[in-house]
């Protein structure tokens, strides 16, 4: 084997690595937006529950004076 075909089959090695390595971060972005998705819409729904908790206990946020650092 010259030295351009083994030049040429290290770099195709190290091609299939970093194409392991891409689709292994990619993989993992998906599952990680995935997640993401799933806590926002979590955040979302205990946030309208507490709205409505508060809102059953004649509780209005809007009539709470602004906190003391304004």
């Amino acid at each position: 084997m010259t030295s351009h075909e083994q030049r040429l089959v290290e770099l195709e090695v190290r091609l299939a690595f970093i194409d392991d390595a891409v689709q292994a971060l990619v993989a993992a972005d998906a599952e990680q937006s995935m997640r993401i998705a799933a806590l926002e819409r979590m955040i979302h729904d205990l946030r309208s529950e507490l709205a409505s908790v508060r809102t059953g206990q004649g509780h209005d946020p809007h009539s709470e004076p602004p906190p003391p650092h304004y």
